[in-house]
C-alpha cells in the first residue's frame, strides 16, 4: 500500500483516528483490504498472544503503513494485577510484536479502559504512552453492521479517536459504507501519531 499523497496536517484539515482493538484476527485481513482500497490509515492495538498466533497479519498491518500499539499480552484487566505482572504483561507483548514486525510500539491501550496510576507508571517503564479515546463503539455488543456504522457516523468528530474491534465481522462489513460516508463528509482517516500533530507519545502520559 504507497503512502498517502502528501502528509496529513490535521491543523489545516478535518482528521479522524479509527482505531481496532483486540487483533489480529481472522478478518483483519478483509479489513487491511478495504481500508487500503479507500486510502485511509488506522491504528490497532494488538493482543501478545493473537501476534503469536497470525504473526503474518501483524505484518500486514506495518507493512500497509498502519499504526501499531500495545493491548497487553493475554487482555488482562490490569488494573486487578500486581505491579509486576502489569509490566511483564507489557514487556512480554512489547517483545512479541517486535519480533513479528520489526516494530517496537510505543503506545499502549489498557483493556477495557481500565488503568490507574499504577497502570500508567507501568506504562512509562515501558516506554509506552497510554491511547485512550473520545469514542466507543461498542460494536461488540451491537453485532449489528447496520447500527455499527449509525454510531460511527453519529460520533465522528474532528480529532476524535474512535473505538473499534477488528475481531467483531459485523464491524469489518460495515467499514466499506462507514468509510465512504466519512470521505463525504470530508475527513481525513489517519493514525493516532498523525492526529497527535507528528508529536511523539510521551512514555507513561495518558492521552485522549
Amino acid at each position: 500500500m504507497p503512502a498517502q499523497a502528501a502528509p496529513v496536517d490535521c491543523a489545516r484539515v478535518k482528521c479522524l483516528a479509527l482505531t481496532f482493538d483486540d487483533g489480529p484476527g481472522a478478518h483483519t485481513p478483509a479489513l487491511l483490504k478495504t481500508l487500503a482500497k479507500a486510502r485511509a490509515k488506522a491504528t490497532f492495538f494488538l493482543v501478545g498472544k493473537r501476534v503469536e498466533e497470525r504473526p503474518e497479519i501483524a505484518r500486514q498491518i506495518v507493512a500497509r503503513g498502519h499504526a501499531i500499539g500495545n493491548h497487553t499480552y493475554s487482555h488482562a484487566e490490569l488494573t486487578a494485577r500486581l505491579d509486576g505482572d502489569i509490566l511483564d504483561e507489557l514487556k512480554v507483548t512489547q517483545e512479541v510484536i517486535e519480533k513479528a514486525t520489526g516494530r517496537r510500539p510505543d503506545m499502549f491501550r489498557p483493556p477495557y479502559g481500565r488503568t490507574d496510576e499504577r497502570v500508567l507508571r507501568a506504562a512509562g517503564e515501558a516506554g509506552l504512552s497510554e491511547i485512550l479515546w473520545t469514542h466507543t463503539t461498542l460494536d461488540w455488543s451491537l453485532k449489528d453492521t447496520a447500527k455499527i456504522k449509525a454510531t460511527v457516523l453519529k460520533q465522528a468528530r474532528r480529532d476524535g479517536v474512535i473505538l473499534m474491534h477488528d475481531v467483531v465481522p459485523q464491524t469489518v462489513r460495515a467499514m466499506p459504507g462507514i468509510l465512504k460516508e466519512l470521505r463525504k463528509r470530508g475527513y481525513h482517516l489517519v493514525t493516532v501519531p498523525v492526529l497527535l500533530r507528528g508529536e511523539r507519545p510521551k512514555p507513561g502520559v495518558s492521552y485522549f
